[in-house]
């Protein structure tokens, strides 16, 4: 009975947002509207069951239909609008040497920012005197320790030189199937391949070439109407979503971990006026950026997911930031797999900075931070190499460094409201990636984001 109300309220949330959306709101209102809708379920059902509880187990079984499912539909279109939107893109601008400069900006302003975010990490850890010794192992911090210490065996075969190896497409459509955790890089160089091949037949072949491009304008003209069509259910997907993660979090592991927590939203806040800093040095106004960004940073808080993030980071950045297809389509898809600023920058240096005392470490001895920055960076390039996001960083990093990697195990009760963080800043570091590229190399449409309309499909009704 009490699932049947439960579910009940949850179906009148939808009902809410659907008339919202008959009623032409835009997107970003609603889903500010489902944000707070879904903390305010998700945070009845913690105060009149308990946590913990199996009624909410139960209930949020029923509300991840709508939550995963929407995840789900978004990365079900990542691939098609990546290869179609690259290969678009070429066709267009017919200048295949421009993807050398894209790429090699693009990936280096991920990097540089990682780095610094790194190094944001050693200070706000030192700030708030992080340390591992206080904080008490229970059964499931220990066996998280052990599980992490089991798949460091697999990390330390890797190689640098295997991780590049990794990015290459050996096998097209099964990177367009996701099968590795690679995939996104792979498609991307894929989709670059045919699009200089689709060059030199337009070139070649005249009359093929007016062919070709129509089929490819046709093809992204499909792609982009399934991405508005996916799109439109984000408010619904952000209720359930926020309710999940409202509802099923421990709030006394929270408060017992409170300061690491801070900690780490203070240091992601610095990372974002980075960001901000950034696009302010290419001319870009920095809170119209914000402004424009923040629907999607919002969905990737909620959804902890950089992949499934991809098409509406994408959409924003063509359709709002005015950053170009080449451009929105090369950051977007290179930020999602390498150079995370939250996952892969702060998040590893927080941890040694966090563990080094234990080990009779000074973590403010300058070649201790240097060491540590450097592994940093060029760690996070290779964190698409083997998969897991943060958890994949902590291990590389810690292990290069000589520290015990079950350690990290110590913060799976906050992992997730912390990793909520981590993907947003991860998120706005591909776009702010992408925006100073667009600016930097000429091809940015400032008209663009200086508009103040939404960007294409927000007003349109599913």
């Amino acid at each position: 009975m009490y699932l049947i109300v439960n579910l009940a309220i949850f179906a009148l949330l939808i009902a809410f947002l659907v008339k919202q959306q008959k009623s032409d709101q835009t997107l970003s209102k609603r889903v500010f509207t489902g944000l707070g809708l879904g903390v305010l379920f998700g945070a009845a059902l913690q105060f009149i069951y308990g946590a913990g509880h199996e009624t909410i187990a139960t209930t949020l079984k029923y509300v991840g239909i709508v939550g995963s499912g929407y995840v789900s539909l978004l990365k079900m279109i990542v691939m098609p609008l990546i290869m179609v939107s690259i290969i678009a893109a070429i066709v267009k601008v017919k200048n295949a040497g421009s993807l050398g400069k894209i790429s090699g900006l693009s990936i280096g302003i991920l990097l540089a920012t990682t780095a610094v975010s790194a190094l944001i990490g050693i200070l706000v850890s030192n700030l708030f005197g992080l340390s591992a010794e206080g904080i008490v192992q229970g059964a499931r911090e220990i066996a998280r320790g052990e599980a992490l210490q089991t798949r460091l065996a697999s990390v330390e075969t890797l190689s640098l030189a295997d991780m590049i190896i990794s990015f290459f497409p050996g096998n097209p459509f099964a990177d367009l199937a996701g099968s590795r955790p690679t995939s996104t890089i792979a498609v991307v160089i894929f989709s670059a391949f045919i699009g200089v091949a689709s060059l030199t037949v337009i070139r070649t072949q005249p009359e093929l070439g007016k062919s070709l491009e129509t089929f490819v304008n046709v093809a992204q003209e499909v792609v982009r109407t399934l991405v508005r069509m996916v799109l439109a259910l984000t408010p619904y997907g952000v209720l359930a979503l926020m309710t999940k993660v409202v509802a099923g979090s421990n709030y006394s592991d929270i408060l017992n971990l409170l300061n690491f927590v801070v900690a780490s939203y203070v240091g992601l806040g610095l990372i974002l006026v980075m960001h901000l800093i950034l696009v302010a040095g290419v001319g870009v106004n920095p809170v119209r950026f914000l402004k424009k960004i923040l629907p999607v940073l919002t969905f990737a808080f909620t959804s902890r997911s950089s992949a499934g993030t991809l098409p509406l980071n994408i959409e924003t950045q063509v359709k709002k930031l005015g950053n170009g297809e080449a451009v929105s389509n090369f950051s977007a898809s290179f930020g999602a797999t390498m150079g995370q600023n939250g996952c892969a920058g702060l998040y590893p240096a927080m941890l040694a900075v966090m563990i080094a005392p234990t080990l009779g470490i000074n973590p403010l001895d300058p070649g201790f931070m240097l060491t540590l920055i450097a592994i940093v960076t060029i760690s996070s390039f290779g964190i698409a190499g083997v998969g897991g996001g943060a958890t994949f960083a902590a291990i590389i990093v810690l292990s290069a460094l000589d520290m015990p990697v079950a350690l990290a195990g110590l913060l799976i009760s906050i992992e997730p409201l912390i990793d909520m963080g981590r993907t947003a800043v991860n998120v706005s570091g591909a776009m702010t990636a992408g925006t100073v590229t667009s600016r930097v190399l000429g091809q940015a449409d400032n008209s663009i984001f200086e508009r103040d309309e939404e960007i294409s499909g927000e007003r349109a009704n599913a």
